[in-house]
């Protein structure tokens, strides 16, 4: 088939007609299927399972008694040597938290805002507050700062990251800005990764705000899905040399690695970042679950034992984003109305539809049953100034189930596409 734009109005008008008839026969079906989120499904759970047998009412706590008991704030250290390996930097790094790294990134924006950094100013005392958001980005980072009233502005972003230029200028410039948002490797949702230039000038920033912080979630930092890899650099080390240690709240957790609702968070920071995120940790808690800690700790020894469990989880889902890709390569290729991301790793496929129609291509799924996250949710305050930008989330259905959720996102493609067309 040609391109939608080479087609003449006849031509479109009678594919609409045949899209259309496809597209109430599948609503006729009445399917219940769900690709809204990036969440690993039952197969790559059960990979976890022998995770539950590694501590039990037999196991010796003779040496490591403490562990049963409150204190070890930041940590036990055989978990803050398993996040030390992850993160490529040193245990006094890090702090070893419970199940979410989201909720550390909430507490850290909390702290910035009601007691500051390191002495520095509160946010709630200030006039403005900023934060930089790289997009398309996550809607859970964007919904953080919207919560605490901080004004968000969007950074374009390219194969390489962020928009560095645009980045300097507001960092280096205005003082008002006070963080930005990054996940630099398989970013969420496009896929890319950090190039080293990237990371090398985020490390040489120059804050007009000394209470500035890149906050580096590295959730997919071993999330792989081929041997051929990606890898961004190593964001701490490049900071400590470039003579900004403080620069830097590095987040990880197990949350896609064994159990969602039920792994191990982490932060990684300067030594004086932690001695002031300890300060407050230590009012607010007295101990994060350490059992929990140990047993993940337990299971993964080392970091061998760790990427062959990633091997395994990459085998599940590799089928899954093919399978996606190929579909849109065949069915919408020869189109030519839509670009796609073609990720190494990570949870999610970037789509790109033409202007204005990703709304209409999301409404349109949900009412023949296929719930997609919502348009504009991978940017600020919801707002997606071309309406193009939809995040697919190929984890969670069983691979039929996934087939037939991409097919019917397929037609609506088309659908919402020729009509574009025809209403110009």
């Amino acid at each position: 088939m040609k391109p939608l734009k080479e087609m003449s109005v006849d031509e479109l008008k009678d594919l609409h007609q045949q899209l259309s008839n496809q597209y109430q026969n599948i609503k006729d079906l009445h399917l219940q299927l769900n690709m809204a989120r990036g969440k690993p499904d039952f197969s790559q759970v059960q990979l976890s399972m022998p995770l539950l047998d590694t501590i039990n009412s037999h196991y010796d706590f003779s040496t490591k008694k403490d562990y049963l008991n409150y204190g070890i704030l930041d940590g036990i250290d055989e978990a803050k040597r398993l996040f030390s390996q992850m993160l490529e930097t040193t245990p006094e790094h890090i702090i070893v938290y419970g199940n979410s790294s989201l909720t550390i990134m909430f507490d850290q924006i909390s702290r910035g805002y009601t007691h500051g950094y390191l002495g520095n100013t509160p946010w709630c005392r200030l006039d403005k507050v900023k934060f930089l958001c790289p997009v398309p980005g996550y809607d859970r980072h964007f919904a953080i700062t919207e919560h605490f009233g901080i004004e968000m502005i969007p950074i374009s972003m390219d194969d390489n990251g962020p928009d560095m230029d645009l980045v300097e200028k507001y960092v280096n410039h205005d003082d008002s800005v006070k963080g930005i948002w990054c996940v630099p490797q398989y970013a969420n949702p496009s896929g890319i990764t950090y190039s080293d230039e990237v990371v090398q000038r985020f490390a040489h920033l120059k804050p007009a705000a000394k209470d500035f912080r890149i906050f580096w979630d590295n959730a997919y930092i071993i999330h792989h899905l081929y041997d051929k890899h990606d890898h961004v650099m190593n964001i701490l080390e490049a900071c400590e040399e470039a003579g900004n240690p403080d620069l830097v709240f590095e987040f990880c957790s197990t949350s896609k690695v064994t159990f969602p609702g039920a792994g191990v968070a982490a932060m990684a920071t300067s030594l004086d970042n932690k001695k002031d995120t300890l300060k407050h940790l230590t009012i607010q808690s007295i101990g994060h679950d350490k059992l929990n800690q140990l047993r993940h700790a337990e299971y993964f020894p080392n970091m061998d034992s760790l990427k062959q469990h990633m091997q395994k989880q990459a085998e599940l889902l590799r089928p899954k984003f093919e399978m996606v890709l190929d579909i849109f390569e065949e069915e919408l290729a020869p189109l030519q109305i839509g670009k796609w991301s073609h990720p190494l790793g990570g949870y999610f496929i970037t789509f790109e539809s033409l202007e204005n129609c990703a709304s209409q291509i999301v409404q349109k799924c949900k009412e023949a049953g296929v719930i997609l996250t919502d348009a504009g949710a991978t940017f600020p305050y919801g707002k997606d100034p071309d309406d193009s930008t939809i995040r697919i989330a190929p984890s969670f259905p069983p691979l039929d189930e996934l087939k037939q959720a991409t097919e019917l996102f397929v037609l609506c493609v088309k659908l919402v596409s020729v009509e574009k067309l025809l209403s110009l």
